[in-house]
């Protein structure tokens, strides 16, 4: 197998409706260096190592510089100073420890498992409340009418922002989740909008916080902006914000696709959209197989900060990585038949959120929306049907799923 190109093609937007032969030839080389030093990893057993390895750093994302503007005050002072505090505080999915390891603790005392669980009766009313207004439709488009407005409600809802003003970020996140795409990173244009966009979700956010510090409510933001840990103090001003704009982003864009990839593949198998209309308890095998077969992440990048040896390879030091999640989950070696969707399964420990100690925070919460959404939707939708299949995909190769999902529908039951 040639040692070039492969992951051009994982990126390439040909391939975004079936990337799997890619990731199956990519296997027949667990790890493999592409020619501009860049290795990839493509199989199970050696991604979950390597989530684990405390030689392998996520801190790798380029720095973000503003571009020249003409004005010496802003070129000089304001922006140089922007660009380091971006730089030294980065969200926490780019850090490593012990900053990870503080933030993390920070952030879940509380973004805790109860108060994630209590929004179950608020999931269920606005999951009810969307397929409602679906009556009366003969085709919907499940990403726009469903997908995208049922957990960016949740998370604003948790964080204490108002969902009315979903339109001014909308843009800006979907810009700060396409730089998970490392071609992204590297074009002058994206770097460009990038830091634009970055400046202008924090300072959306910064205004909210400042409020919340100075009256705090019932949610998680005034809790982060006003809470102390007995040992660590409090998040400080900067990693605050930096932490609003990861759990803004994170806690609404992976979940749309869990949704709208789980809904695309029960259509296509629907045997086992019979089978959850049926039975609703169903649902979280269904979720986390969809997790496995259908996840809404595909890859994360890293950089080694020392030699590894793994595979019968030598990874060099300050190597740039790519893990393949999804190329693991269908990794014959550790999944029985991997590519085909059988939410019986056992032993499904795949890599859909991710693993290590940056296992994806939001899990839970993407957990309980996605399976009240996919049972809500198989029991309600009366013969829902693909209108187009393959259906248009967003542009990034990291967090793939569908642009646009349209189904047609013989009606909604009660």
């Amino acid at each position: 197998m040639p040692d070039n190109g492969f992951f051009a093609q994982v990126l390439d937007p040909i391939n975004r409706a079936d990337p799997y032969p890619v990731y199956a030839r990519l296997r027949e080389t667990p790890i493999l260096r592409e020619e501009d030093g860049t290795y990839l990893v493509s199989t199970y057993a050696e991604i979950r190592s390597l989530l684990q390895d405390p030689r392998v750093s996520s801190e790798d994302l380029p720095k973000l510089k503003h571009a020249r503007t003409g004005n010496p005050i802003r070129d000089f002072i304001i922006n140089p100073v922007k660009d380091r505090i971006i730089e030294t505080h980065r969200p926490l999915l780019f850090r490593d420890p012990p900053d990870h390891a503080i933030l993390r603790r920070l952030i879940m005392a509380q973004f805790t498992p109860e108060r994630v669980r209590a929004m179950g009766g608020r999931v269920n009313a606005l999951v009810g409340d969307l397929i409602g207004r679906m009556r009366g439709r003969d085709e919907i488009d499940l990403v726009g009418d469903f997908a995208y407005p049922l957990p960016v409600t949740i998370i604003c809802e948790l964080l204490g922002i108002p969902p009315g003003d979903e339109q001014k970020f909308q843009s800006w996140s979907a810009t700060l989740a396409g730089a998970l795409d490392p071609d992204r990173r590297v074009r002058e244009e994206d770097r460009a909008n990038t830091v634009a966009d970055y400046d202008a979700i924090t300072g959306y956010l910064s205004v909210f916080i400042k409020a919340k510090r100075k009256r705090p409510a019932n949610d998680v933001l005034s809790g982060l902006a006003t809470q102390r840990d007995k040992k660590l103090g409090r998040m400080s001003k900067y990693d605050l914000i930096a932490t609003a704009v990861l759990l803004l982003i994170a806690g609404h864009e992976t979940t749309v696709n869990l949704i709208t990839n789980g809904m695309l593949t029960l259509l296509r198998h629907r045997e086992w959209l019979e089978r959850l209309r049926r039975d609703p308890a169903l649902a979280p095998r269904v979720v986390d197989e969809v997790l496995r077969f259908e996840p809404p992440v595909h890859f994360r990048t890293r950089k080694t900060l020392a030699d590894i040896r793994i595979a019968g390879t030598v990874i060099p030091k300050d190597a740039p990585l790519v893990l393949l999640f999804a190329s693991g989950n269908r990794d014959p070696k550790r999944f029985k038949d991997p590519d085909r969707f059988d939410p019986d399964r056992g032993d499904n420990q795949h890599l859909g959120f991710g693993g290590g100690p940056h296992y994806c925070i939001g899990a839970l919460l993407a957990r309980l929306e996605a399976e009240t959404a996919l049972a809500a939707l198989a029991g309600r939708l009366a013969d829902p049907r693909l209108a187009v299949d393959p259906p248009p995909y967003r542009p990034g190769a990291s967090l793939r799923g569908p642009a646009r999902l349209l189904l047609t529908l013989s009606g909604v039951d009660a």
